[in-house]
Formats: C-alpha cells, sequence, structure tokens
C-alpha cells in the first residue's frame, strides 16, 4: 500500500463501524417489554450501554483500518472486509432477535457465534498486525459480558 494511504481505510472503516453501530440502534427497542423484564443485580444502567458501544465501535474501526493497511495483499484485504461484514451482521442479528423479535434465548445462541466471529477476526487479523488484533480486545470482552447478562436474562425470565 502506498505511503500515506489511511484515508480510505479510515473513512471506510468509520463508516461502516457507524452503520453497524446505527442499524444495532435501530434494532434497539427499551421501551415496557425490556423494562419489564427480571434482570440481575449487576447489569449495568442502560445509559451505559451506548457510550460502551461508541467505544467499542471506534476501537474495531481503528483495527480494522490497522489491519488494512497491513495486509499483505488484495485478496488479504479482502478477507478482512468478508469477516468484518460477517461480524457487523451478527452484531446486528443480536439486536433483532433480543429486542425487536423479544426472543433473548434465540439471541443467547446467536451472541455464541457473534463472539467466536470476533475470535476469529482476531486471529486473521494478528498475522498482518498485532496491534490491530488487540484493539478488538475490549469488543471481544464486552461480547462476553453480554452473552452473560443474556443468559442470566434467560435464566430470569424464560421460556420465551
Amino acid at each position: 500500500m502506498r505511503r500515506g494511504g489511511w484515508v480510505k481505510p479510515v473513512l471506510t472503516a468509520a463508516a461502516a463501524a457507524f452503520a453497524v453501530g446505527a442499524l444495532g440502534s435501530l434494532m434497539t427497542d427499551i421501551g415496557p417489554w425490556y423494562k419489564g423484564l427480571a434482570q440481575p443485580a449487576w447489569k449495568p444502567p442502560d445509559w451505559l450501554f451506548g457510550p460502551a458501544w461508541t467505544l467499542i465501535f471506534a476501537f474495531a474501526a481503528a483495527s480494522g483500518a490497522v489491519a488494512w493497511r497491513h495486509a499483505p495483499d488484495r485478496g488479504s484485504r479482502e478477507w478482512l472486509l468478508v469477516l468484518f461484514s460477517l461480524n457487523g451482521f451478527l452484531n446486528v442479528l443480536w439486536s433483532l432477535l433480543y429486542f425487536r423479535l423479544r426472543r433473548p434465548d434465540w439471541a443467547l445462541a446467536e451472541v455464541v457465534v457473534l463472539w467466536l466471529s470476533i475470535l476469529v477476526l482476531m486471529g486473521v487479523q494478528a498475522r498482518y498486525s498485532r496491534r490491530a488484533s488487540l484493539l478488538l480486545l475490549p469488543y471481544l470482552a464486552w461480547v462476553a459480558f453480554a452473552a452473560a447478562l443474556n443468559w442470566a436474562t434467560v435464566r430470569l425470565n424464560g421460556p420465551f
């Protein structure tokens, strides 16, 4: 990649992160159904989720840009796009299942696949840039926490 070729990958990664965040936000409805769910005592306040996801998506965008910059060829960069696209789809799908379809039980099964998609993405990125891979650690940790919260919600409220 030519020197100074950061603009396109940074703008693309930022736009993709914004799109995934916006779609996930559109799927998220914390209305009466959600507020009526029994939640574990350790659940963070609802206002914390927006800033947490914003920070996570910023790290993910930076991760994508760094990996893109360090990928050795076009095929590697296309593979990164496929993996990020799959991960973004799975991220939005979780919100759709949990909030729109009101199926935390289905979302619980799906969050395992989402978490694995982050792990695979980190593994592929590590081939090109350890830093890019490490930038996804907050995302991996947050999704693991979200999975535990999802499990507790299913346990406290099921069956759905």
